[in-house]
């Protein structure tokens, strides 16, 4: 039997599986409510995101080989929950990529506007990014991971550079600013920020079914998550007032995220290049690793045989649809964001996996080395949970509950 993979390298992959696009998103639509009470939000989304990543472990147990999450879902739910998970997989991944080509064509036009002094339409920058990175996917696999390696290098080195520079503007004060009841609204998109369930199969297999360590890495590698969202949020609350042509509230309306919000706040030159630069390799990794996992979804779903190079047809499918949304409706980072976390997410990654496990352990008796402790009262608790935030989410959306203004 190979070596088991090192529990580092796990958490590696977990935290970045995390810290992408949505990242950027995040002081914006939390710190409308305050830096505390968006603390406790990040911790709640922590704590339900983590448990239901622990009840895929679960499940994964079952198997003696790798699956994904289909075979799951069809082995406990059948074919209705196969179909569900076809649908909320699909508009997961296109919500995604709609919030990173829309973010990306408002960073294109601030980046211009800034460094040119000219106005150019977001709509410019959004096509100008997917034609040349969606030539990338087409390459495969191999041409994603070496660009993503160089990105995520450069992600880190920006995010250093801008809180070593960032941390003199802080203002305390800004940080004690407190509106509880506009603190709901950012469970969606937090709930996208912990999303790391999609790679579990293949963590599980990285460490060779050794549930023990899966579980470590997965606790370790969210908390990290956890703890860099909270440098980053104190970072932009603190710098970045409420109210103000440029402050969160604004940002919240025109659509612009956190980096963009620091850059107009801060006249310096320097904030402004490691901020428009993390948000670009933020962004660009974020689209890079869900365009080739959508591309590798379609084509196990339609059968199509794996070759040197991805299809073109398959990449035309999964980047087309979200570029013309993006393209009609260029205002779409946070509502693409919000989408896929209170509705997508929320289903695929926990409802689904509390209904797999109660099915699973209490009606067809299966067995997992591991078993989430907490019985029947914590899975009705976190299915509690993804229930609320999915009815909330809807309500936002039919108009029944106000967004911030």
């Amino acid at each position: 039997m190979n070596k088991p993979g090192s529990i580092f390298g796990g958490v590696l992959l977990i935290a970045g599986s995390c810290i992408g696009a949505g990242m950027l998103g995040l002081p914006i639509i939390t710190g409308i409510a305050g830096f505390f009470p968006s603390l406790l939000m990040f911790f709640c989304a922590w704590v339900f995101m983590t448990l239901t990543g622990l009840l895929l472990v679960e499940v994964n147990g079952w198997f003696p080989h790798q699956v994904n999450m289909i075979t799951m879902i069809e082995k406990s739910l059948g074919k209705g929950g196969k179909v569900l998970c076809w649908i909320t997989y699909l508009f997961l991944f296109y919500a995604l990529l709609i919030a990173y080509i829309s973010g990306s064509g408002n960073l294109f036009s601030t980046f211009v506007s800034g460094a040119f002094g000219a106005h150019i339409p977001s709509w410019t920058g959004s096509l100008f990014f997917v034609l040349l990175f969606g030539v990338v996917i087409y390459f495969g696999t191999r041409k994603v991971d070496l660009w993503n390696r160089v990105l995520m290098i450069g992600k880190i080195l920006f995010f250093l550079s801008l809180i070593l520079i960032g941390v003199k503007y802080i203002k305390p004060k800004l940080l004690l600013h407190t509106d509880t009841s506009k603190a709901l609204f950012s469970l969606p998109i937090l709930i996208t920020s912990f999303g790391f369930h999609n790679m579990i199969p293949s963590l599980t297999a990285y460490m060779n079914r050794d549930l023990k360590r899966v579980r470590i890495t997965i606790i370790a590698g969210s908390l990290s998550a956890f703890l860099i969202y909270f440098i980053w949020e104190i970072i932009v609350l603190g710098i970045v007032p409420i109210g103000g042509s440029s402050g969160l509230l604004e940002s919240f309306k025109m659509d612009r995220e956190g980096s963009q919000a620091l850059s107009m706040v801060v006249k310096s030159p320097w904030i402004s290049l490691f901020a428009e630069g993390l948000a670009f390799f933020a962004i660009l990794t974020s689209f890079l690793a869900q365009s080739l996992s959508l591309v590798h979804f379609l084509a196990d779903g339609f059968k199509v045989t794996k070759e040197k190079k991805e299809s073109v047809l398959l990449c035309i499918l999964a980047l087309a649809p979200p570029l013309l949304l993006s393209l009609i409706y260029p205002q779409l980072f946070f509502k693409a964001l919000n989408f896929a976390g209170g509705i997508c997410a929320v289903i695929l990654f926990g409802i689904l996996p509390v209904l797999m496990v109660w099915i699973g352990r209490y009606r067809k008796e299966q067995f997992s080395p591991y078993e989430m402790p907490g019985g029947k009262m914590a899975l009705s608790i976190i299915f509690g949970f993804a229930l609320f935030i999915l009815l909330f989410q809807l309500s936002t959306m039919l108009g029944l509950v106000k967004l911030p203004h």
